[in-house]
């Protein structure tokens, strides 16, 4: 691969399946010597489109969700699968379930200057694992802010009308191209891998890409 590898990720950052897939693909990424090798693009999808601005209270939300008493099922399953990953979860802070509408324009704002990715880790850490609430408006400024950027250009981003239509615009493209669920990968344009897929089932992905790429360029007769 000569070139850098387009590998489109479509995630949200309330999906605890997207931060445990993040960290797979990146063990992935370094197994296979191609850290540097990639062009990452992260892409909105809401969860929970309808979650008030506000958010809810994440116990009340599983319940209604998923039924009385499975959180602790749940966190549980999630906290197994986190750990072969080297991903911890710091479930006594997660006490919110978030609205992400906002948290995506921080990344697409972060991505103009290709900081997408140093933004989602940000977030993800800030959520899941320090408990923060990235649903409200000063904390994800707070956050901008630690990441290096402007305070007022972070107000201003967030308060974008047009960027905000943009993020809805591209999760509304993710639901009518057949994206149903989240984390989902979007490699060199036209291979898709569903789900947090462990580095085994990259590697085997990645060889796919370098035979479709070897076969592209060779000549036609």
């Amino acid at each position: 691969m000569d070139e850098k590898l387009p590998l489109a990720i479509v995630s949200d950052i309330a999906c605890p399946w997207c931060f445990i897939g993040k960290a797979r693909l990146e063990a992935a990424l370094a197994r296979n010597g191609l850290t540097e090798r990639v062009a990452i693009t992260w892409l909105p999808y809401e969860l929970n489109p309808e979650m008030p601005e506000e958010g809810m209270d994440r116990a009340q939300y599983l319940d209604s969700k998923f039924g009385p008493g499975k959180r602790r099922e749940i966190e549980v399953r999630l906290s197994e699968a986190a750990l072969e990953s080297g991903v911890t979860f710091n479930w006594t802070r997660v006490t919110r379930s978030v609205n992400t509408r906002m948290a995506h324009m921080l990344v697409a704002a972060a991505s103009t200057v290709q900081r997408g990715g140093d933004m989602t880790a940000a977030l993800f850490k800030a959520y899941w694992q320090d408990g923060r609430d990235i649903g409200d408006l000063e904390t994800l400024i707070q956050i901008a802010v630690e990441q290096g950027f402007d305070e007022q250009a972070a107000r201003d981003e967030l308060a974008n009308d047009e960027l905000r239509e943009t993020v809805i615009g591209l999760e509304d493209h993710a639901r009518q191209v057949g994206v149903t669920g989240v984390p989902f990968f979007i490699i060199d344009g036209k291979l898709a891998v569903s789900g947090a897929q462990p580095p085994e089932v990259w590697e085997q992905v990645f060889q796919q890409v370098a035979a479709q790429r070897q076969q592209a360029e060779m000549p036609q007769f």
